[in-house]
């Protein structure tokens, strides 16, 4: 038997009398230790599957952070499993994003029969098998290092939109197209959900506001327009792109979503190149189109001990189906 199982997770990390705890999951079933997770559902993302496994096997209804990686094994039947994983602080305050998730249900005593708040070495000897011990160590990594403490930046490219020799109206009018454009806008709730998005700031070209208006409906935010994300005003001053993106770089708190156009993308990423290590640089696109239709590029920021902002980790995220 051939093929991949994908699984998404998180490691919940939270700090008790200066020391780093985390939680793991007891499974009677197979008698083992290990971190909630669990296997991704059909036309569900793998933040999306994170979050839910999380709630379902813990109780905690969490905001995904910076990416731990991916843990790779043999099953016994011959397959692969990928295991995928964010930290997640336990303690953070649950915002509005929690409007754009269903109620979960936990799962059975059958199934995970205890849930222990353990100190980092206690969890690396505890858990059962040893490829769990990667994402706990680069959680190690981050706490160590001042940087487990992130907040996140979410640059959206606007969902798939009709073709220009397509639609006779004004640029700043041309729409989504009805399925697919509309689909991935849909697509997107539990995407920017999973990562605790609370403010939305748009271009206000049609394109784009109807890409992550969804989204600020279900949580009730108020979508934020600016007009230099419109492809007319980057072309006129690009500098203005710039400095709002510098903004919400060095804002700590709500994470915020920017819905934009690929023309302006160039302009964002020179703008996080600035902030960016160059063993992260690389994760950056590169070359036109830059993101796909209703792609994500999800930016996990931190402050550097020099008093700047530092761009931590960088994924790249797109609504299932």
């Amino acid at each position: 038997m051939t093929g991949v199982v994908h699984a998404a997770g998180a490691v919940l990390w939270r700090e008790r009398r200066g020391k780093l705890e985390v939680l793991l999951v007891h499974r009677p079933t197979y008698d083992d230790w290990a971190w909630p997770k669990g296997k991704v559902e059909k036309g569900e993302s793998l933040p999306a599957a994170a979050v839910r496994e999380v709630e379902e096997e813990t109780g905690y209804r969490v905001a995904l952070s910076r990416s731990l990686g991916t843990v790779r094994y043999r099953l016994k039947d011959g397959r692969h499993k990928e295991s995928h994983y964010w930290a997640a602080n336990a303690d953070a305050p649950v915002g509005i994003w929690d409007q754009a998730r269903g109620k979960v249900k936990r799962a059975p005593k059958k199934e995970i029969d205890e849930t222990r708040w353990v100190g980092a070495k206690q969890a690396a000897k505890l858990l059962t098998y040893p490829h769990d011990r990667e994402p706990l160590f680069q959680l190690l990594d981050e706490y160590n290092d001042d940087r487990l403490r992130t907040w996140t930046v979410l640059i959206v490219r606007h969902a798939r939109a009709k073709k220009r020799e397509a639609f006779d109206g004004p640029e700043e009018r041309r729409p989504l197209t009805e399925k697919q454009g509309r689909d991935q806008a849909k697509r997107l709730v539990p995407l920017l959900s999973a990562y605790g998005v609370a403010r939305v700031i748009t271009s206000p070209w049609e394109r784009c506001a109807a890409t992550v208006e969804p989204y600020a409906n279900v949580i009730g935010a108020e979508l934020e327009t600016a007009s230099e994300l419109t492809e007319a005003a980057h072309e006129k001053k690009p500098k203005k792109v710039t400095r709002l993106i510098r903004e919400e770089m060095f804002t700590p708190g709500e994470v915020v979503a920017l819905c934009t156009h690929r023309p302006v993308m160039p302009t964002i990423i020179e703008a996080l190149t600035e902030h960016t290590p160059y063993r992260i640089m690389e994760q950056l696109p590169e070359t036109d189109p830059w993101l796909k239709p209703a792609e994500v590029l999800v930016v996990h920021l931190a402050a550097h001990h020099k008093g700047r902002v530092i761009v931590t980790a960088i994924e790249h995220q797109r609504p299932v189906g």
